[in-house]
């Protein structure tokens, strides 16, 4: 009975041992990819009022006439400190068109702009993973901002070309991909892509929300 004591005490301290051996690991692979995301991108991110489905379907007619509007007004070889730049100057025009399509609608909702710092968990864009953290954004909140929420990158310009399809720009990505070490873009890529062989898009999603998981639970 003793022995089976030892036997099981040190089952367990093996066992957390390699739990925080894995936690460890993980957390700085995750840390790498975020730390150099987080320096080259701007997240952009609508939040609608509620999660009626009149709600959300103006949330993307707002999220629609933002993009459009940045599409057409942004300098095309605007880097990152321009656009922020770029956004500030000229958040009196974009709030604008988001009232006005707000208003059009038949709403009164309020709208609020924000260039800050937010915290996003770990989320999958076209075949992009970006892991969980704390990512600069540009964010409108819609009246009371509890519904569901859209999101794309603003910069580099990673917004669908194709909505209905998930298609993120190939150029863009390219972009993406000049701004990161080599190391970071391809942890945010599907297995397979880079060495031509079938993708599992969910790996990269697997990583990323172990970390999480694993630093929740520690």
């Amino acid at each position: 009975m003793k022995k089976d004591r030892i036997f099981l005490s040190f089952l367990l301290t093996l066992l957390c041992t390699g739990t925080l051996f894995l936690w460890i690991s993980s957390s700085r692979a995750v840390q790498a990819v975020h730390e150099d995301l987080a320096g080259h991108i701007l997240r952009f991110h609508v939040l609608a009022n509620s999660d009626s489905e009149e709600d959300q379907a103006l949330k993307l007619s707002v999220k629609a006439a933002v993009l459009d509007y940045l599409e057409a007004s942004l300098p095309e070889d605007a880097d990152l400190a321009s656009t922020k730049a770029f956004l500030t100057s000229h958040e009196a025009e974009l709030k604008k068109i988001a009232e006005d399509v707000i208003a059009s609608a038949g709403f009164d909702y309020s709208v609020s702009f924000s260039l800050e710092p937010w915290y996003f968990p770990t989320k999958s864009y076209g075949d992009l993973t970006f892991p969980c953290g704390t990512y600069d954004a540009f964010r409108i909140v819609i009246g009371d901002g509890e519904g569901k929420n859209w999101w794309c990158v603003l910069y580099p310009y990673l917004c669908f070309v194709d909505a209905a399809c998930g298609i993120v720009p190939e150029d863009s990505k390219e972009e993406l991909q000049t701004l990161l070490d080599e190391d970071t873009y391809e942890a945010l890529l599907p297995d397979g892509e880079k060495s031509g062989q079938p993708a599992s898009e969910t790996r990269p999603r697997i990583r990323f929300r172990l970390a999480e998981w694993l630093a929740e639970l520690l």
